[in-house]
């Protein structure tokens, strides 16, 4: 051990390679004889380092493959190839299960120690979680048809600061157990966000619920100038121009333009012949998820993606707002999603929106009123909503930082 300035111990340091094996994952098997296996996948890692056991598929692999490849007690599992846009390649999960045939699919890696008297499994995981959350796998992959894939030969020099195997232990001590009470108020948090919205929830079927003295009998077409499809087709994308909404883009009535995507005028126009959105017309989204619905503000010009329906109220009849409210509770999200049809993806019909029966309706004062009712309450959950998010990011920063305090000196 070498004292530094700062009265931190800096223990020596070893190549990771050096002091691990690297071994490479099962593809499906081809050659008999064959044995059915549990197989992780990049899908089962979780953000807190561990593995979600609930969706391991099970495949038929190379009994000689297999045998070279059945992970242990301890076994760290790395993240070869994968990622996405705003995720970089390099999480590590820990297995730490007993019994069973477990192996590991052919994008990712297994990384095991060499000799435990001398390195900790908990306490290389902690140290590789570190490694990724600080952002250094960013500088060791490359991109491959849209899936990042991590130089492994430059992994295996990261540099592992090595204090004696007790010092390991009550370093995995105080992680663990800082990490178990940020997970406590972390699912505390989680709950109160999903209560916040449930309530909400309540609240909008709670108010549609007592209709009063609500007249008439009404389906959705006759309370509409037109409902229009959109086109059937992917549209060509810029990186500016008029917003293309998506699926993604469509809340509970509220227009979600983080990640939105561009189209050109020509592309525009061509995608508006049928009718030009404007602000006060509905979307709907037909797919993923279905019932989604949202008013296209004021000052805005949008083009609507694939899977996406076009709706436009009468205003002497029914407010838009009132309208969009009124299709997001849960009533009318059964009616409307009752006839959805696809093996994989629920999808609503034209004809099925169209005659969708929305029945009575307050005059347009009242629905003046509701609307301005539910605009308020859905004011006071989305400051819930943006408190305890808030809360559960600093909590994963948080966990960051504790890493960072542990091992930032390397």
């Amino acid at each position: 051990m070498v004292a530094s300035v700062d009265n931190k111990p800096r223990w020596p340091l070893v190549r990771l390679g050096d002091v691990c094996v690297f071994i490479n994952g099962l593809w499906k098997g081809e050659k008999p004889p064959l044995q059915s296996v549990a197989v992780i996948r990049n899908a089962n890692f979780e953000k807190d380092g561990s593995l979600d056991y609930s969706d391991v598929v099970t495949i038929d692999v190379e009994v000689s493959k297999f045998s070279k490849r059945k992970l242990q007690y301890g076994d760290i599992i790395l993240e070869k190839s994968g990622g996405g846009p705003n995720q970089p390649v390099g999480r590590v999960v820990l297995f730490e299960k007993t019994e069973g045939d477990y192996s590991f699919s052919n994008f990712t890696s297994a990384i095991r120690i060499s000799n435990r008297s001398q390195l900790s499994f908990k306490y290389l995981h902690h140290f590789l979680r570190w490694v990724y959350s600080s952002g250094q796998t960013i500088q060791m992959q490359s991109n491959s048809t849209n899936i990042r894939n991590l130089d492994t030969d430059r992994y295996k020099d990261i540099p592992i600061p090595l204090p004696p195997l007790a010092e390991q232990q009550r370093i995995v001590a105080r992680l663990d157990a800082a990490f178990a009470a940020i997970d406590e108020a972390s699912a505390a948090a989680e709950a109160n966000l999903r209560n916040a919205r449930a309530l909400f929830d309540s609240y909008l079927d709670q108010v549609f619920s007592a209709r009063g003295d609500w007249q008439g009998n009404y389906v959705l077409n006759e309370l509409c100038e037109f409902i229009v499809d959109c086109e059937h087709k992917t549209a060509p994308t810029e990186l500016s121009g008029f917003p293309l909404i998506r699926t993604p883009n469509i809340g509970r009535n509220k227009l979600l333009l983080d990640q939105v995507y561009f189209v050109s005028k020509k592309t525009y126009d061509s995608w508006t012949r049928r009718a030009i959105p404007k602000a006060g017309d509905l979307i709907l989204a037909r797919e993923a998820p279905a019932g989604n619905v949202v008013v296209i503000p004021n000052n805005i010009d949008v083009c609507l993606g694939q899977r996406t329906v076009l709706i436009r109220p009468q205003k002497t009849q029914i407010s838009s707002h009132f309208l969009a409210w009124l299709l997001l509770t849960t009533d009318m999200q059964h009616k409307l999603l009752a006839h959805s049809r696809g093996a994989t993806v629920a999808h609503v019909n034209m004809k099925d929106i169209r005659s969708l029966l929305i029945g009575a309706l307050p005059d347009m004062t009242e629905q003046n009123k509701i609307t301005q009712q539910l605009s308020l309450a859905q004011s006071e959950c989305e400051s819930l909503v943006h408190f305890y998010t808030r809360k559960l990011t600093l909590l994963a920063e948080l966990k960051q930082a504790l890493l960072a305090e542990e091992f930032g000196g390397v």
